[in-house]
């Protein structure tokens, strides 16, 4: 789940982003303060907008919205008192983590990108990355399926060039970290990090 707020371009709106899939053709049902958008071949719900949204949730700031167990069942509440039938299921595990590059290939079909599998703790991802640096062993940051970049990409099972890619190595920049290096090439940690733990910038 993503959660977006800004009063200032689109007004007292909440934007719940439920997955990452963009479905080819979507349905809109509102119901009062709640629109929802569904997959129209699925009818699963993707995400729902919540109009008038602090009088249900208290939003601390524009932008993405940290999704806490309190937003959540705000959100809950909210979907119950606008008479939306619709339990969240929501996945609180860290999306950015330090991941631990096991192995490392030449991608078949593209020169200058790498296929890595790399350790995140709980499970190993395959990768496909285009940084000249990345090496086998090395200890660095990944963004899972679901995490937003601080550019507002969402980062999504994708395939480049043939090759399955679950998740994204991270450079500094693109991390947002100031003074962040001007050249290509991803951020490397310690040595004694600990594949699966949380990433905080």
């Amino acid at each position: 789940m993503n959660i977006f707020y800004n009063q200032n371009g689109v007004g007292d709106v909440l934007l719940v982003q439920l997955t990452t899939e963009r479905p080819e053709d979507r349905v809109i049902e509102s119901k009062k303060d709640i629109t929802l958008i569904k997959d129209a071949a699925t009818d699963k719900v993707v995400a729902f907008n919540v109009f008038r949204a602090s009088n249900y949730v208290k939003p601390d700031n524009d932008g993405q919205i940290e999704t806490t167990e309190e937003i959540v069942g705000q959100l809950q509440e909210a979907l119950k008192a606008n008479g939306v039938e619709f339990e969240l299921d929501v996945d609180f595990s860290p999306k950015f983590v330090v991941g631990h590059v096991v192995a490392k290939e030449k991608h078949p079909n593209a020169d200058k990108l790498s296929v890595c599998k790399v350790d995140v703790g709980n499970e190993t991802l395959q990768i496909v990355c285009g940084a000249p640096n990345v090496e086998e062993g090395q200890k660095v940051v990944v963004a899972k399926v679901g995490a937003v970049m601080p550019s507002g990409m969402a980062i999504r099972d994708a395939e480049l060039r043939g090759i399955a890619s679950s998740g994204m190595i991270c450079s500094a920049k693109e991390l947002g970290i100031p003074d962040a290096p001007a050249e290509k090439g991803i951020m490397v940690l310690a040595e004694d990090a600990t594949p699966g733990e949380p990433f905080i910038a």
